[in-house]
Formats: structure tokens, sequence, C-alpha cells
């Protein structure tokens, strides 16, 4: 068997799996492996660093197990990482000296309040592109250096380095040997100035981070280094390097401007395709870069919901009103609307366009009548309300008419919800064949890296659809109403945790 597989590293915030590809596309074979979530306390959220290697180490061997390759067969290697989760540890022992801090982790927020009311928020977003936020990297390192004993004196003697997962991966792939990030990995820490495409040392002098601790940042298609040839028996060059939802938009074939995926996971992640110009939003949402791959850079606007996919594993696993995730949709179509009911699933407040901290978890229009089934069709349609809160903010915000939404993720398999989503927004939902967009968007990229690929035009050959959804005039008039009552219920939650700090 010649080279030409490609094996994408997809560690995200449950579980990491190891897909393998062909140069079709076509998945030759998966191993998966969850993460145990650390709750340390109320709205804080870690991962333990050395887990996560070792399951992504774990899943790759299994995928190749099963695949029946050998580690020789595998022309390159793709990462792909939840974003915004930072690990710092010790470069001389390789050893962190924290638990990895999450995207989810809120500790954070109160000194974000500190940036804001210093007076840096527009300093902030014009540099990053970003919204001062407890979500993004930047302030978790911070939190880090403050809390954690030692640490300051060890990052100020240039003992410590930071990454996001991406940069913690390859750092153990490669041996200790390389400490690097990609362009759509820095642009997520709220520390790289996305026109200019380097770290800003302002921004580091703000929040005292040695700049020193920083990886070195690359473009998402590169040739990064080779695995170290201990952990899979041969020396398989690292290829790409890209965030996950950068890497679901690559996946779906987003690569010029106007093109839009979203990604139904733990959370929302809505990406649109804005080609060489950064639009910088005055709604809340936050400009990114979407990829670097040759000589092309292209940026895209994007709005994070947090709580989708993990509203329904809250009905699984708090409420009980189901057994397995994919029941809510056996559930909601029990009954022929929602009831009156909606709810807005703010556990850990609220992302884009709202960046509202405080907000919390509300239902609202329960009467005797409401049952676990109209809580389950307002918890799908709730991850529809909030995927159009973004894209009418999108479109307003760079003039580009949306015709076409491409999904992927979990509960994009739920057609009720697919149908819902295309009458609330008016568009074509496109469903394809291959779900792991994400594992292919980084196999995409680490392809090219090393010429398994020639160009953007032959990668558009492995996108197939399996579905499409189209609005329903008569459907769509009823979403409109259905969304004018989500926007009051909206209301309802924002700011409540603050209103109760306060009495």
């Amino acid at each position: 068997m010649v080279n030409n597989y490609v094996l994408a590293i997809d560690q995200g915030t449950t579980s990491t799996r190891s897909i393998i590809f062909s140069t079709e596309g076509e998945i030759i074979s998966m191993a998966q492996k969850e993460i145990k979530q650390i709750y340390p306390k109320a709205g804080y959220v870690e991962h333990n660093p050395i887990e996560i290697f070792n399951s992504a180490l774990e899943t790759a061997k299994e995928a190749l197990r099963l695949s029946k390759l050998e580690a020789k067969n595998i022309a390159t290697i793709g990462i792909t990482n939840q974003r915004e989760t930072v690990v710092v540890w010790n470069k001389d022992t390789g050893i962190p000296v924290y638990n990895a801090i999450v995207w989810q982790c809120r500790r954070t927020s109160s000194y974000i309040e500190e940036l804001k009311n210093a007076g840096y928020s527009q300093t902030i977003n014009s540099k990053t592109g970003l919204v001062p936020d407890a979500y993004f990297s930047g302030p978790k390192i911070k939190w880090i250096l403050d809390n954690v004993p030692k640490t300051k004196e060890l990052a100020n003697s240039n003992k410590l380095l930071f990454g996001t997962i991406d940069s913690w991966l390859l750092w153990n792939l490669t041996g200790g040997k390389v400490h690097s990030t990609d362009v759509t990995n820095a642009s997520r820490t709220m520390l790289f100035n996305i026109t200019k495409l380097k770290w800003d040392e302002d921004l580091f002098e703000i929040m005292k981070i040695p700049i020193e601790m920083a990886p070195e940042v690359k473009k998402s298609s590169d040739l990064y280094d080779f695995v170290d040839k201990e952990f899979l028996g041969e020396e398989i060059p690292i290829g790409s390097l890209v965030g996950d939802q950068q890497a679901a938009l690559f996946g779906q074939t987003g690569f010029e401007e106007g093109k839009i995926k979203c990604t139904y996971g733990t959370g929302n992640f809505i990406l649109l395709n804005t080609g060489d110009r950064v639009v910088f939003s005055r709604k809340g949402l936050v400009s990114t870069i979407a990829f670097a791959a040759g000589s092309k850079v292209n940026y895209a606007l994007e709005g994070s919901v947090f709580i989708t996919g993990a509203a329904i594993q809250w009905l699984r696993d708090g409420l009980g009103i189901i057994k397995e995730s994919k029941e809510v949709n056996e559930l909601a179509i029990k009954v022929k609307d929602n009831g009156g009911i909606y709810f807005v699933p703010a556990f850990v407040g609220l992302g884009a366009p709202y960046w509202d901290m405080y907000a919390r978890g509300t239902i609202v229009g329960i009467t005797r009548g409401t049952t676990s089934a109209h809580i389950a069709r307002a918890t799908l349609e709730s991850i529809a309300y909030q995927t159009k809160d973004v894209i009418e903010v999108m479109e307003s915000e760079t003039g580009i008419k949306i015709k076409e939404l491409r999904v992927d993720g979990g509960a994009s398999a739920s057609d009720l919800l697919m149908q819902f989503q295309s009458n609330l927004l008016g568009v074509s939902i496109l469903r394809p064949k291959i779900k792991e967009t994400t594992a292919l968007g980084a196999s995409m990229l680490a392809g090219l890296s090393v010429g398994l690929w020639k160009d953007f035009e032959e990668l558009k050959e492995i996108w197939k659809e399996e579905k499409k959804f189209l609005p329903s005039e008569e459907e769509m008039l009823k979403a409109k109403n259905l969304y004018v009552n989500w926007k009051k219920a909206v209301e309802r939650a924002r700011n409540w945790s603050l209103e109760l700090e306060r009495v």
C-alpha cells in the first residue's frame, strides 16, 4: 500500500477522535475516547492535559489498528482542536503547571470586567477582532500566572510555555522539539494581531504575560515537523494545525467569501468566510482567521453559541427525561408544537450576539399542560433560534445575503431541527454525507501541505450532499412569529446572576 492516507486527530471538548481518510475523503477507520470533565467549583471547567495527550496517542494507534494499515501508509497527520482551551507547562520537564483551563470556563469574568473598565475593549477588538470575554485564552493564562504558586517567577525566568491544545499535542508528539501553533488558534487567544499576523506586544503587556511563553505562529497548512518515531513507529509529517471550527468550515469546502457553515455540537459555531477582508463587528460577533494555506489567508466572521447540544445533554443527565441524546427527536415529535414553551439555555451566559456572561438558563411559558415533549421540542427550537440570532447579524454587517447553510455536528442529524432551521432562516440547509467535517478539514489542510491534493478545486470534489432541507412559505410565517417570542424569552434570561449579586 502506498502512503496516500491521512490521519486526523480531532481533540474536542468531551472526547478525542482519530480518523484515517483516503484521498477520496472516505473514512477508513475511526477511534474515539472520552475525556474527563473537571469542575473544581461553579463556573470552573478544566481538563487534564496529560489525559488529553494520551487520548490522542491511544486513538491514533487504535485507528491504525482498525484500518489494518501501517504507519508508513500515512502520508501526513492533521491536528484540529477545541479552541481557547489553554495549557501552561514547564519547558524543561514538559509537565503542566496546572490543568488545562477549558473554553467554557468563566473564572476570568471579573478580570474581563477590569479590562473593560480600564478602557481596553476597543484596543482588544481592533487588534484581535474579538470582544473581551472569559471565553478566550489570554485571561486564562494570566489567571494561572496569578494564582498558581511559583508560576510567575518561572515565567519571568523563561521556564514556561503556553499553548492551545494544538500546541500541547504538537510539543508532545515531536518529543518536545517544536513549540508552534497556527494562525487560527492564535487568533482565539486575545493576544494575536489578526491584521499584522503576529503576537501583539501591547496585549501581552496589558495582561502581564511574558511574550517568550508564546508559540511560533505558522500557516494552518504547513510542515510543522515529524511525529517522534517512538509513538507510532514512523516519523510521520505533521501537516496541519487548525482550530476545530475553522477546520469544519474548510471541510465544508468554505474556501471563498460568502460560504457559511454551522456546527451543531456542544455549542453552535457559525463561521462566514469574508475572504481577504476583516469585518469588525459592531454587534457582538468576532472576527477571526478562517485559514492560511499556500499564499492565501482568509478571514471569517464568527458567532459562538455556548450551549446547544449541551442543552440536550442536560435533558438526559440533569432532568432524566431521555436516556440517550438521540431520543430528544422521538420525544419532540410527540407534540405538534412547543406548547408555548421557550427555553433559553444560558447555563454559562449567552455568547454571540449578546455576550452576556450574567445571563442564566430560563424556561418560560410553563402551564399545567406542559409535558416533557414540549420541553424537548423547545430545546431543539432554541438551537435554531440562537443560530438565527447570529446569522441575522452576519448578513447585516457584511452585506452578504446567505442563500444556503452547510451543517455538521451531532444535532445536525435531526431532520426535525434541520427543517425548522430552514423554515426559520428561509434558506436551504445542506447536510453532507461525511459528518466528520472537522477532522476532514484538518486532513485536507494536511494533505495540501504534502501534495496529496494539488489545490482547492480538487478538494471540492470530495464534498458530497446527503440531504437538502428547503423552506416552505407557510412554515416560514409560523417560524417568524415563534422567533418574536424567543426574543422576549431572551430578555427575561439576561443579566440574571448580576441582579442576584446586587441583592
